[in-house]
């Protein structure tokens, strides 16, 4: 028996007593198309989780992220509580022979780590855990087409973002020819992805860049809630829903157009955006101020027109002095679907701290990831209103940059972006 062998056995083994114990199986609907299942469960409750279906903390590790899909897990996979974005550039010299090596090697060891496996050479850092819902997630940036020699097939739809007056980005910390979204609701195995993945890059890509982030861990609220941001807002109340009929239409790219980007069916559109958060402004700011910048209550995210959370924004409503209720500047008037043509895409950030910066203030802010079947229809037309007066502007900065093309899911016995390279 390999010590390989015996690393696996003992993750599998860890596998089996959590889900004894118990967990919550979710399987996300036909329109995510990406299946979530605890181990050792038959995807139903029991007596490890709530009454009303969520987790226990001990159940946490025991999640598994399905790897092979109609698209790519870490899309429409729930949130998790700790992340990794990393661009790679191609080493001088590589092309695409080394990308094609590359993103085999990547592609196997994400799929073991993503069951519990141990992948070869493995360290042993996530030794004692499951897969805590690791997810994996690989995009391709504009460079890599040249670098591939295949600009024949690369997406008009990765055309250069176009520059907003609010920036003030780092071209070290921008864009790449690969991107690496690592998630997961334990620290350890989050890390222990990147590291497997860093090491698989070999000879053949360098590190351009890596982000680290986190959200609220798994269980830590009484009930499922919308995760908050640094700046203490509930973020993401607008967020598409799987549900929703035309879901699948603006958040991935269809099947069946043909040509030169076939390649891209089932895959969506990543935007990359490192936002700096201006905490010691914004906290000097009492509450009722921070809630008109936002046009929401802080306590519980529901829009200023009254309601809940989920009360649909009544951008009409007056109050005593006449105005309306959720100012012209408010950042949720402005990023509305309704006031951008029906502009919509899917926000799945991370928090990000890196200390203290040198003027003294917390390095701190949103790893802002948002997925669309277009950006020219998703996040270009609502950032450019964003540019031209949402108050919060005054609060936040745009550190870095990065447009990637993430291909749909592999089948089974497919790697990751296959379908371009061996086109």
């Amino acid at each position: 028996m390999t010590e390989n062998d015996t690393l696996e056995i003992s993750r599998r083994r860890l596998l089996g007593t959590v889900g004894a114990a118990g967990a919550a199986g979710l399987v996300i609907g036909a329109a995510g198309g990406v299946g979530v299942t605890t181990a050792g469960s038959d995807g139903g409750t029991t007596d490890g989780a709530a009454a009303d279906g969520t987790p226990a903390l001990t159940t946490v590790g025991s999640t598994e992220v399905m790897f092979h899909g109609k698209h790519q897990a870490g899309i429409t996979t729930p949130s998790q509580s700790r992340g990794h974005l990393i661009a790679f550039d191609l080493a001088p010299g590589a092309g695409r022979k080394e990308a094609v090596a590359l993103m085999r090697r990547w592609s196997v060891t994400a799929e073991a780590m993503m069951a519990g496996r141990a992948p070869d050479g493995d360290t042993g850092i996530a030794l004692d855990a499951g897969p805590s819902s690791l997810s994996v997630t690989f995009g391709f940036g504009r460079t890599f087409f040249d670098r591939t020699g295949l600009t024949a097939r690369r997406p008009t739809a990765l055309d250069p973002l176009p520059a907003f007056s609010a920036d003030t980005l780092d071209a070290r910390r921008s864009e790449g020819d690969l991107w690496v979204q690592i998630g997961a609701d334990d620290a350890l195995v989050a890390f222990h992805a990147l590291r497997a993945l860093q090491k698989d890059a070999g000879d053949a890509a360098r590190v351009r860049w890596q982000m680290n982030g986190f959200n609220r861990s798994a269980g830590a609220t009484a009930k499922p809630m919308t995760a908050r941001n640094l700046m203490g807002q509930i973020d993401g109340t607008g967020n598409p829903k799987v549900t929703d009929p035309d879901f699948d239409r603006r958040i991935f790219v269809p099947a069946g157009t043909g040509g030169a980007t076939d390649w891209m069916a089932g895959g969506s559109y990543a935007v990359v955006r490192r936002i700096r958060m201006l905490l010691d402004d914004w906290e000097k700011l009492p509450v009722d101020r921070q809630e008109k910048v936002i046009g929401r209550r802080k306590s519980d995210g529901a829009p200023l027109s009254g309601g809940s959370e989920t009360t649909e924004l009544d951008l009409n409503k007056l109050g005593p002095d006449g105005k309306t209720v959720i100012p012209d500047n408010a950042h949720s008037r402005i990023s509305a679907p309704e006031q951008n043509g029906g502009a919509a895409m899917l926000r799945r950030p991370f928090s990000f701290h890196d200390g203290i910066a040198p003027d003294g203030t917390p390095d701190a802010g949103l790893l802002f990831v948002c997925w669309q079947a277009d950006p020219l229809r998703g996040f270009v037309p609502v950032q450019r209103k964003l540019d031209r007066g949402d108050a919060l502007s005054s609060f936040i900065r745009h550190e870095s940059s990065g447009l990637f093309a993430v291909p749909g899911g592999p089948a089974e016995g497919e790697y990751v972006g296959q379908r371009l390279l061996e086109s």
